[in-house]
């Protein structure tokens, strides 16, 4: 089979960013090849967001959506132009997708399910006649006086096109196809790639007392990172942050652990890293003991251990109690005065020792990936190769996460293919 006379456009990685591509390619017009290393389209997509696949952030105004980028915004601005935050909307609904805004603006299916969005994207390429090639390993790219040639496959099929778009994703979650083949194609042929590694990903503690907290979620705490010393000396390493929080069996996970997890990974580096977590940063400690001691007076002859409902979260109490040295068993009625603020205390500063950070294998997204400057991203192409195109996870973009991994995804997706397809 000749794939030259086939099609116009050969994309490699079926996931969010190539599909997106691939559909955009083939409803321009072109004749559309879709190479997947898995069985199947999408692996990593369905297991985004906890399942639910977080599409978007609600964030209509462009430049307060592109400080999230950091120094990557300048880059972005002519893409999310093409194709912003309400064109993705605008584009699931449009394909029977209805969505939900949720905390922080954080857009979700209506479903709760990512196989809402797999779904949609897959009538998306059926309209426009996409084939997909499934159990397709790529081994590299021939290239050819300053254009790439064809894709070359592990059992030596060469496939050529006119165009291609690599969306081969970066390195994390490993088990769903994303192990850096593209970063080592696009080095053999001249590109640069910062070196990978983990950049939204949960921290792990040394405490042990972390795990009977597992499952435990404070939809607004605060995280505070200190640098060099256990006993909290108080110089910041880094500014503390508020958002959603999530104990785990390891330590701490969830969008505001994962939004700092770059910078306490950096500063590990320089020595140990402690971490403070304030349960109630809206209240002040003495705000805090009121509301014990309005707890308390209603319960004076129950034990401690079973009169803290309503303040904090149950895995919370026998932890915080040992942890202020209360004995859970007390009468509220015993229950001293430097006590009771000693739990408040607790609750505003939870301290813990960072033991480092989980691997790849677990991390959200990764940072890395191409050179930023090696990239034209008025139309994402490849400033060595006019036919390259380069989308989604393999470029060099932190983020934090809240649904601005995916719209990276479906604007240099959208933009690539455009462009791809000759438009």
């Amino acid at each position: 089979m000749t794939q030259a006379t086939k099609y116009d456009v050969v994309i490699i990685g079926g996931g969010p960013a190539g599909m997106m591509a691939a559909g955009r390619a083939a409803e321009c017009g072109a004749r559309v090849l879709l190479l997947e290393k898995n069985d199947s389209l999408g692996e990593k997509l369905l297991i985004t967001g906890g399942g639910r696949s977080n599409i978007t952030n609600a964030e209509f105004d462009r430049n307060i959506f592109l400080r999230k980028f950091g120094d990557a915004a300048k880059f972005l601005f002519s893409p999310l132009s093409r194709f912003g935050v309400q064109d993705a909307i605008d584009f699931f609904h449009g394909l029977g997708m209805p969505t939900k805004v949720e905390a922080e603006k954080r857009v979700f299916p209506a479903s709760d399910r990512s196989q809402s969005v797999f779904d949609a994207l897959v009538r998306y390429m059926d309209q426009g006649g996409v084939t997909v090639l499934s159990g397709a390993e790529v081994a590299g790219l021939d290239v050819s006086d300053g254009t790439v040639a064809g894709v070359r496959l592990t059992d030596g099929e060469i496939l050529r096109a006119r165009s291609y778009v690599l969306a081969t994703g970066g390195k994390s979650h490993p088990e769903t196809g994303s192990t850096g083949d593209g970063f080592r194609w696009l080095e053999a042929i001249g590109h640069t790639i910062v070196t990978p590694r983990a950049s939204l990903v949960p921290i792990r503690v040394r405490e042990a007392w972390v795990h009977e907290l597992s499952g435990a979620s404070f939809p607004d705490a605060k995280l505070s990172v200190f640098q060099n010393g256990k006993n909290h000396d108080g110089r910041r390493a880094c500014p503390p942050r508020r958002g959603k929080l999530l104990f785990t069996h390891f330590g701490l996970s969830g969008p505001l652990a994962l939004n700092m997890s770059r910078n306490i990974g950096e500063l590990l580096h320089g020595g140990p890293v402690a971490v403070s977590v304030d349960l109630f940063p809206q209240s002040d400690i003495g705000e805090i003991d009121k509301r014990i001691l309005a707890a308390f007076a209603l319960q004076k002859n129950r034990q401690v251990k079973n009169s803290l409902e309503g303040i904090i979260v149950p895995l919370l109490v026998p932890v915080s109690l040992r942890l202020a040295g209360i004995d859970p068993d007390t009468p509220v009625h015993s229950v001293t005065r430097e006590q009771r603020l000693g739990l408040a205390r607790l609750l505003k500063d939870l301290p813990m020792t960072v033991e480092g950070l989980l691997g790849e294998d677990k991390a959200i997204v990764t940072s890395g990936g191409i050179a930023l400057p090696e990239v034209d991203f008025k139309d994402m192409r490849s400033r060595l190769y006019p036919n390259l195109y380069l989308v989604g996870d393999i470029l060099n973009i932190d983020r934090p996460s809240g649904g601005y991994s995916l719209q990276l995804c479906w604007t240099t997706g959208f933009v690539a293919g455009t462009s791809a397809a000759g438009h």
